[in-house]
C-alpha cells in the first residue's frame, strides 16, 4: 500500500513540473538543483513516523511525503512510533520543553535523536510546523536550528463573497471554487489544494458565502453540501463559518418578524443552530452583515446591533462557535461623513456584546481603499472584541490587471499606534487581543480566489493571499521577507533574480496609489464595477457612492476637512495622532486630502504647490509603471514562460490604464484649479469629454 501511495505522488509531482499554469501556488515541490542543499535535507528523509491515527496528522505525513519527493527526489514511508534514526518525527505532546509556552496550534521543530521532531500541543499545530518544514527546504534554509512559533491571532479567516448560482461578488479570478451543483456527491480536487494551501499559512477558517448572504444556505439542501466541504477541509484544520441573512426566520421559518427579541426568533435560530452542528459538530460561527447597504438586520425592528448578535450568541451557547458582526455599516447621508459612520453606532455598544461575539471593523473608514488611515474603533473599543477585515480580492487596486503586493498596506494598519494605552498601543495589539486581555481574537481576509486556473487571475494576486496568511500567524514579518519567500517558492530561487522581483512587489502599491489617489484622495473609482476613474461622478443611489462628496474639490482647492469645519472625524483618534493627521503642516502626505481641504496653491514640504504635487505624483505613477515593465522584462530568463508572457501583458494593460487614470484625474481637477499643469510635464493630448467617453463604456448593457 505505501509503494502504490508513493507512486501515486511521485506520479503528480513529476507530471505537475512539466507545467506551470499557476494552480500549484506556492507548493510547487519542484526538485531542487543544488545537490549541497539537497543532500542535507535527504538526511531525515528515510521515514515519517506518526504516533496515532489521526487524520490531521495523516494529512501531515503524506504531505511531507509528497513534499520529499518532489523537492528531493526521495521515497519516505509512513510508518508508527519508529525507533531508528534518520526521519521526521510527528508528535502531539504536552511534555516537551520546548511546547511548554506555545500555543495550542503552535509548534516546535528541533532535532532529537539523529531525527527531526515536528511537536504541538494539538494535530492541526504539527500540520503547521511540517509546513513550515517544506517552506524552509524551498527556501534552501537551513535545520540546523530549532524553530519554535505559535500563531498571534486566533482566528485567522477567508471570507468568501461567492454565490449559490457560482459568481462571486468582487471576484476577479473566475467563477467560485465552490460547485454546489455538484455537492455533496463529487468533490472537486480543489477543494482539496485550497485546503493544504490554507494550511500552509495556518489559515484556520473559512466563511464560505457572500456577506450578502441568500437564506438558501441555511436550508437542509445547501447545509449537505456545506457539509461535505467541511468534511474535505477539517483534516486541514480548517473550521468552516456560513454568513446568514438576518431575515432568514421570516424567509425560511414563515414567521411574522425577524425582530431579536421576538421568543419565536429565537426560538428558530436556535433550533437552526443545533441542525447545522448535526451536519457540522466543529461549525465554525455565523457571520453577519446587518443593516448595511440594503441588508436587513435589528434596526428594522428598532433593536440595536447587539441585540441581533447577542440573540445569535444565544442560539450558540452550547456549542464551541462564535458569531462575527460586521461594523461596515453606514446611512445615506448628504450632510454627514461616511468616515464616522461605524464609530458613532457602535460607541454606545461597547461592552453590550455577548462574550461568543466579535466585532468585525474593517481596516480603514471607508472601504478598503489603497491608503486608508485606521479605522478610529481600533483603541477606542476597550470592552469589546474587535476583529480585522482586510480585502485581499482587489476590488479598487485593479482588480485582475495591475500588479499590486498588499503586504505592506496590511503592515501600515497592523503597524499604526492608536496611543489609546500609551504609545505601543497598535493596531495589531488590538486585534491579537493582548491590549484589553480579550481571550479570543480575529484577523480575517476577504478572499480573492476563483476558479481561474491560477487561482488569483494575475499572477502576482497570489502573492497577497500569501502575504495575509503569513502576517495572520505573524504580523512582526517584513514584508519583503514574505515576498522572498513567496518568490522562492512560486517564481525562482535566484538570488539576483528574487531581489529584483521583491523591488518590483515593494514598489508597486506605491506606485499604484501615485497614479490613482495620491495624497489621501480616495473613492473616486468607476460607479458599480469600481474599476478606472470617475471623479466628476455626481449622482449615484446613495450620496456617499458618487466621487464628489470624498473630494470636494472646488475653486479654493481639494480634500475632505474632517478636522471641524464638515467633520470632526479627525477627534475620534488619539490626542498623539490628532497633533500629526489633524495639523496640515504636520500631517503626512499620504493622509493630506483625507483631513483636510487645501488650498490648491498651497506650498506644502515638497516645496510644491498642492496642484504642482498633485500633477507630479500622477505623471510620475505611470512613469514607474514603465519602470516595472522594464524590470519585468529582464527577469525573462529565470521565469516560467507562461507567467512571464501573462505578467508581461498585464503590465501593458496597467501602463495604458495609469495614463487613462492619470489624464483623468489631471483634467477633471484643473478645471477646478484654474492653473496650468507643470511645464516639465507634458498635458495629455485628449480632453476631458474624451476621457469621460471611455468610463461610459464600462456602463453599456
Amino acid at each position: 500500500m505505501q509503494k502504490r501511495i508513493f507512486t501515486v505522488l511521485f506520479f503528480i509531482v513529476s507530471f505537475f513540473s512539466m507545467a506551470d499554469d499557476g494552480s500549484r501556488l506556492w507548493l510547487k515541490y519542484d526538485l531542487i538543483k543544488d545537490q549541497k542543499q539537497k543532500l542535507s535535507y535527504q538526511k531525515y528523509t528515510k521515514f515519517i513516523s506518526i504516533s496515532a491515527n489521526h487524520p490531521t496528522l495523516q494529512k501531515t505525513a503524506e504531505e511531507l511525503q509528497m513534499g520529499f519527493a518532489g523537492l528531493l527526489g526521495t521515497k519516505t514511508n509512513i510508518v508508527s512510533n519508529n525507533s531508528q534514526a534518520g526521519g521526521v518525527v510527528l508528535e502531539v505532546s504536552t511534555n516537551q520543553a520546548l511546547t511548554n509556552d506555545l500555543a495550542n496550534d503552535g509548534f516546535a521543530i528541533f532535532a532529537q535523536k539523529g531525527n527531526l521532531v515536528i511537536s504541538s500541543k494539538s494535530e492541526a499545530g504539527v500540520l503547521y510546523g511540517a509546513f513550515e518544514l517544506l517552506r524552509r527546504i524551498q527556501t534552501g534554509q537551513s535545520l540546523n536550528e530549532n524553530i519554535v512559533s505559535s500563531p498571534k491571532i486566533k482566528i485567522r479567516m477567508l471570507n468568501h463573497w461567492d454565490n449559490a448560482n457560482g459568481t462571486v461578488e468582487r471576484g476577479y479570478a473566475g467563477s467560485s471554487i465552490w460547485k454546489w451543483n455538484e455537492l455533496p456527491f463529487r468533490i472537486d480536487p480543489r477543494y482539496i489544494a485550497y485546503a493544504r494551501a490554507n494550511a500552509s499559512l495556518g489559515i484556520n477558517a473559512t466563511s464560505i458565502n457572500n456577506v450578502n448572504a441568500s437564506s438558501r444556505f441555511l436550508t437542509a439542501e445547501y447545509l449537505e453540501k456545506i457539509k461535505a466541504v467541511a468534511d474535505v477541509l477539517r483534516p486541514y484544520g480548517i473550521k468552516v463559518f456560513i454568513s446568514v441573512n438576518f431575515r432568514s426566520p421570516r424567509t425560511l421559518g414563515g414567521l411574522k418578524t425577524s425582530d431579536p427579541l421576538d421568543p419565536e426568533v429565537r426560538k428558530w435560530w436556535n433550533e437552526k443552530t443545533k441542525e447545522i452542528h448535526q451536519y457540522i459538530p466543529d461549525f465554525g460561527g455565523y457571520l453577519v452583515k446587518a443593516n448595511s447597504e440594503g441588508e436587513p438586520g435589528p434596526q428594522d425592528y428598532g433593536r440595536t446591533h447587539a441585540d441581533g448578535a447577542n440573540m445569535l450568541a444565544e442560539a450558540m451557547k452550547p456549542f464551541s462557535g462564535i458569531v462575527i458582526w460586521r461594523a461596515f455599516v453606514y446611512n445615506a447621508d448628504p450632510n454627514g461623513d461616511r468616515f464616522k459612520e461605524a464609530y458613532e453606532q457602535f460607541k454606545p455598544l461597547d461592552g453590550k456584546f455577548d462574550e461568543k461575539v466579535i466585532v468585525q471593523v474593517k481596516n480603514g473608514p471607508i472601504d478598503f481603499m489603497p491608503r486608508e488611515p485606521f479605522h478610529p474603533m481600533f483603541g477606542n473599543f476597550p470592552n469589546t472584541k474587535l476583529g480585522i477585515e482586510f480585502q485581499i480580492t482587489q476590488e479598487y487596486l485593479g482588480q485582475s490587471t495591475h500588479l499590486t503586493y498588499l503586504a505592506p498596506m496590511f503592515k501600515e494598519c497592523l503597524d499604526t499606534d492608536t496611543y489609546s494605552k500609551g504609545k505601543g498601543s497598535t493596531v495589531a495589539k488590538v486585534i491579537d487581543g493582548s491590549l484589553y486581555n480579550n481571550p479570543n481574537s480575529l484577523i480575517a481576509g476577504v478572499a480573492n480566489t476563483g476558479s481561474d486556473a491560477n487561482w488569483c487571475g494575475h499572477p502576482f494576486n497570489q502573492a497577497n493571499w500569501y502575504a495575509f496568511g503569513r502576517l495572520a500567524w505573524d504580523y512582526t514579518l517584513s514584508s519583503e521577507k514574505i515576498a522572498n519567500e513567496w518568490i522562492g517558492m512560486t517564481l525562482t530561487n535566484d538570488e539576483k533574480a528574487k531581489i529584483q522581483i521583491n523591488e518590483i512587489m515593494q514598489k508597486s502599491l506605491p506606485t499604484y496609489i501615485s497614479y490613482t489617489y495620491p495624497l489621501g484622495l480616495h473613492h473616486m473609482m468607476g460607479e458599480g464595477h469600481h474599476y478606472g476613474p470617475e471623479p466628476w461622478l455626481t449622482k449615484a443611489a446613495r450620496p456617499d457612492w458618487t466621487s464628489i462628496y470624498y473630494h470636494k474639490a472646488d475653486s479654493v482647492g481639494l480634500g475632505f476637512d474632517r478636522t471641524g469645519k464638515l467633520s470632526n472625524a479627525i477627534k475620534l483618534y488619539s490626542k498623539e495622532i490628532n497633533e500629526t493627521w489633524g495639523n496640515p503642516e504636520k500631517c503626512d502626505l499620504n493622509y493630506l486630502l483625507w483631513f483636510h481641504h487645501i488650498a490648491w496653491n498651497k506650498k506644502l514640504s515638497t516645496g510644491n504647490t498642492l496642484w504642482e504635487e498633485l500633477c507630479y505624483r500622477y505623471y510620475n505613477g505611470v512613469v514607474e509603471v514603465q519602470k516595472l515593465q522594464k524590470d519585468w522584462l529582464k527577469l525573462q530568463p529565470y521565469i516560467d514562460t507562461e507567467t512571464f508572457a501573462s505578467v508581461n501583458a498585464r503590465l501593458k494593460t496597467q501602463e495604458k490604464e495609469s495614463i487613462w487614470w492619470r489624464d483623468a484625474c489631471v483634467l477633471y481637477f484643473k478645471d477646478f484649479s484654474k492653473m496650468p499643469i507643470p511645464n516639465s510635464l507634458t498635458p495629455p493630448n485628449r480632453s476631458l469629454e474624451e476621457v469621460k467617453k471611455i468610463v461610459e463604456i464600462y456602463h453599456l448593457r
